[in-house]
């Protein structure tokens, strides 16, 4: 187990209309948004802002992905010190790799892997110096994390093992089963269930960080978007609505207040 917790800290979305994607997130979130044009010859690349920090960023939708069927979405990078390590001990452990570890120039080094029960993530080694982590309730900044899997107790141990996450409060569901929190250290990071059937494979979905949720759920629909679930109540008192973007990646959005 790592003696430092990893967790997520960047966060991306593959998409196939790169300026819709802007004008949408920038409207519903808030971001600021900017180009990335510190290395030449590499594709287009949108960085958003919560302040004056980076949170994620926006690209399009690679040709090889597409013409293997991914959709549009959002995919996390978990920060690590050493990727290959990380990318062996996670094989080891029985995640698979879809992309081997290579170099982004100017940016630093990643791979493209899965849990193993599917889910898909990524490792980044950044170069520099690393910034301090930025509080979690963070306007703009992804305040939750949610993992729909096929076995919860199985992909805790596994998130555990690999990047020192720790088993916290769960909430009975019901019908659903058992809602499993986690932590990466300090506090409370995400949750974890197994999937319902209308979830096709498991998946990683990111909560976004907005002042309240009814205001928020009108600019996803005013844009083009779509309000899946919600917006509802969840226990702590905090206000989610589960939603797509116009080019169909899903994303959800996390408020204090209706």
């Amino acid at each position: 187990m790592p003696h430092t917790p990893q967790s997520f800290f960047w966060y991306e979305l593959m998409t196939t209309d790169l300026d819709a994607a802007e004008a949408f997130y920038t409207a519903v979130v808030g971001w600021r948004a900017e180009p990335f044009d510190k290395t030449p010859g590499m594709p287009r690349y949108i960085v958003v802002n919560a302040g004056d920090r980076g949170v994620g960023g926006l690209m399009t939708l690679p040709d090889d992905a597409r013409k293997m069927g991914m959709p549009p979405a959002w995919l996390g990078y978990i920060h690590t010190g050493d990727v290959d390590a990380s990318v062996a001990s996670l094989t080891k452990a029985g995640g698979a790799v879809h992309r081997a570890p290579d170099d982004i120039p100017g940016v630093g080094r990643f791979a493209v892997v899965a849990d193993p029960q599917g889910a898909t993530f990524m490792f980044l080694q950044p170069n520099g110096p690393d910034q301090p982590a930025m509080p979690l309730d963070t306007p703009g900044n992804v305040g939750w994390h949610e993992l729909f899997t096929t076995d919860w107790q199985k992909a805790l141990d596994f998130y555990s093992g690999q990047f020192g996450w720790g088993k916290d409060d769960q909430f009975d569901m019901g019908d659903m089963g058992i809602y499993q929190m986690f932590n990466a250290g300090a506090g409370m990071i995400g949750g974890m269930m197994n999937k319902p059937a209308q979830i096709p494979v498991p998946v990683w979905l990111f909560y976004f960080n907005v002042p309240a949720i009814d205001a928020a759920t009108k600019r996803v629909t005013d844009n083009g978007g779509k309000a899946l679930m919600g917006p509802m109540q969840v226990p702590g008192g905090q206000w989610i609505v589960q939603c797509q973007d116009p080019q169909g990646a899903h994303f959800a959005l996390l408020a204090p207040v209706k």
